[in-house]
């Protein structure tokens, strides 16, 4: 099922756990904060957002399943 991600940049303390797990998702702003690059997360990567979802320390990722 495919998915829209989304990081909260209020909690993002750029600890890189996302973008190691998930590059073709997430990506460092230029403050070294996460960002999301995709509007839709495939099915390909959504296992991957859903492994960087629990390794956030600050649970600052999200995501919602896409019809």
């Amino acid at each position: 099922m495919a998915l829209s991600a989304h990081v909260d940049s209020g909690r993002c303390q750029g600890h890189a756990r996302c973008v190691d797990i998930c590059p073709s998702v997430f990506d460092f702003d230029d403050e070294g904060f996460a960002y999301v690059t995709v509007d839709r997360v495939d099915d390909d990567d959504a296992a991957a957002v859903e492994r960087a979802i629990a390794a956030c320390p600050e649970q600052a990722i999200s995501a919602t399943p896409l019809a």
